[in-house]
């Protein structure tokens, strides 16, 4: 699978991320991914990328899966495209550099269930968003439709991680939780977090407990 590795970038599933792609070795990979099946991996570079960010600096090895769903390419050879999650990966092992860009075998990792109550866990993180959705200034009724458009727990949970957690640190734990209850919590949690941080609006009630 080829990887598009960026600083403090994490690609949720269900999640919509833009690119705009200029350097060469990236304009490879996405003629590649656009003649093939369009699925490329967007990885998280580990800090301290800098020092040899024109090589192969080191990548987290949990990522997210994209399918791109719409492209444009630049009359000077730049691309636009849309990225839609698909899933996450562990990347295996990273193949000798054979093309301009990096490329990695890596198994698809699935959700999991340890048995915790997951329509109280969601029902739970659906009410603090709501809560959210309130508080903020602008954007409530866009965070509302993402919160009805989530077809399950592990859904709300990325696409609510995707739209309202910001620290990169925070995302690339969400993307490594595999256990759905673990990432409902986790979700609720930085979303309190950031309910406490938020003027309360007037007859919302008082901070998060």
């Amino acid at each position: 699978m080829p990887i598009f590795p960026l600083p403090d970038v994490v690609l949720f599933p269900h999640a919509l991320l833009p690119l705009h792609i200029f350097e060469p070795r990236y304009r490879a990979l996405a003629r590649d991914v656009l003649a093939g099946d369009r699925t490329l991996s967007i990885v998280r570079l580990k800090p301290g990328f800098e020092r040899d960010y024109e090589g192969r600096p080191p990548i987290y090895d949990v990522a997210g899966l994209g399918e791109v769903i719409q492209s444009r390419q630049l009359d000077d050879g730049r691309y636009d495209m849309l990225v839609r999650g698909l899933g996450r990966i562990r990347i295996e092992r990273e193949h000798p550099p054979e093309q301009p860009y990096r490329v990695v075998l890596a198994r698809q990792l699935h959700d999991e269930y340890s048995g915790a109550d997951l329509g109280v866990l969601a029902t739970t993180l659906q009410a603090l968003a709501e809560r959210l959705a309130t508080a903020l200034p602008q954007g409530g009724e866009v965070l509302r439709a993402i919160i009805r458009d989530a077809a399950e727990p592990g859904a709300l949970a990325d696409v609510l991680a995707a739209s309202v957690i910001v620290d990169p640190n925070q995302r690339q734990r969400l993307i490594e939780t595999v256990d759905v209850a673990g990432r409902l919590q986790r979700v609720g949690e930085a979303i309190a977090e950031l309910l406490r941080r938020l003027p309360t609006p007037a007859g919302t009630g008082g901070p998060v407990n």
